[in-house]
């Protein structure tokens, strides 16, 4: 597989991007696998303090030489609730009742953590950072690149990708519908921003003169070659590694993942108020037909991470956050390097069936 210029600027050999998985998925363990393995190894902090961010950066320096990305969110969050709780209070109560957890409390409106997050990448220098849900402002772009940062920002549409062009980053990550976890849609309503993913890879392609990763459903050689093929510099798998021995995913999590025995995802607000993509449960069931309760992103998570932390320690998927993407029938276990290696082999094998 050639080192396309792309590759060759982040200092990595092979095309193959971790996601970045905010929360349990995502380890500075797994990210230094992949790393180690010639992929670029990746680390969602959209949660994290800019402590646990700098320490977290130091760590993974300390498990790999290679280059590796740090992600957060730079959008998405809403500064008041006119919503009333209470219905909503009502159905993760009867959740904590099954989990034996005491009735659940509503947590105050978060405000965005993003400028403090940017400080702690700033002054620990990571050699990548991509961001979602929004766009920094232009002096953030501006810092980043004063320090020599890579710098690749989220797309689910054509218009997403030039205003990210712009804007001035390196690359830009085009999330296909077929993406688990949450749409990072910023410039329209997440309806209109389903764009399947050969469709969204062909449009930024032709549209913008960046670097395209590609990003929805990819999970194994086949469909990285295809995305090369389609105009791709590189692609972001993130379900494909959540089954890895270094994934932070539960057991519980990786089994879901493992078992699922066909495409059973669905888009879902139901557990932390934005739309993303899981695999479909009992929790989802619940909230189904009552959306019209779910609360603002993130005050919605923070409202259900005691349910999904329990759920996850008591071995029960129904109530917890199966991200996925629509890929996830051909889920698979092996360590983070050696699945890096077979999608490599696997692209290539590809290559040579399409000459």
């Amino acid at each position: 597989m050639a080192v396309n210029g792309f590759l060759q600027r982040l200092g990595i050999k092979n095309p193959i991007l971790l996601a970045p998985m905010a929360g349990s998925g995502g380890t500075p363990e797994l990210a230094a696998a992949v790393s180690n393995a010639g992929g670029l190894g990746a680390w969602g902090g959209g949660y994290a303090k800019p402590e646990e961010i700098a320490a977290t950066i130091r760590r993974i320096r300390d498990l790999t030489k290679h280059p590796f990305s740090i992600n957060f969110f730079a959008g998405g969050y809403e500064t008041e609730c006119a919503l009333d709780a209470q219905p909503m209070l009502d159905i993760v109560g009867e959740v904590h009742a099954r989990l034996g957890l005491p009735p659940p409390v509503l947590p105050a409106m978060p405000r965005s953590p993003f400028d403090e997050q940017l400080e702690a990448v700033l002054e620990e220098r990571p050699p990548v950072f991509s961001f979602t849900f929004g766009m920094p402002s232009s002096a953030q772009i501006a810092a980043l690149k004063k320090r020599g940062i890579a710098i690749a920002g989220t797309a689910t549409t054509i218009e997403e990708a030039r205003r990210l062009a712009h804007a001035g980053v390196d690359a830009i990550a085009a999330q296909g519908a077929e993406a688990g976890a949450h749409r990072g849609s910023f410039a329209a309503p997440f309806e209109q921003s389903m764009v399947p993913l050969a469709v969204l890879l062909r449009g930024i392609c032709a549209g913008v003169a960046l670097p395209v990763i590609a990003s929805g459903g990819i999970m194994d050689g086949r469909d990285v070659a295809t995305a090369m093929t389609l105009g791709a510099a590189a692609v972001q798998l993130g379900t494909a590694f959540l089954p890895c021995p270094e994934s932070g995913a539960p057991p519980v999590y990786k089994r879901a993942l493992l078992e699922a025995g066909n495409d059973t995802t669905v888009i879902t607000r139901a557990f932390t108020g934005r739309p993303a993509r899981g695999i479909a449960n009992t929790f989802i069931a619940m909230v189904a037909g009552k959306e019209h309760a779910i609360l603002p992103f993130r005050q919605q998570n923070d409202l259900t991470r005691p349910m999904r932390n329990a759920a996850g320690q008591q071995g029960l998927a129904d109530f917890i956050s199966l991200w996925a993407g629509q890929g996830v029938a051909r889920s698979r276990a092996m360590p983070a390097g050696e699945l890096v290696r077979t999608l490599v082999e696997e692209s290539l094998v590809a290559e040579v069936a399409r000459a």
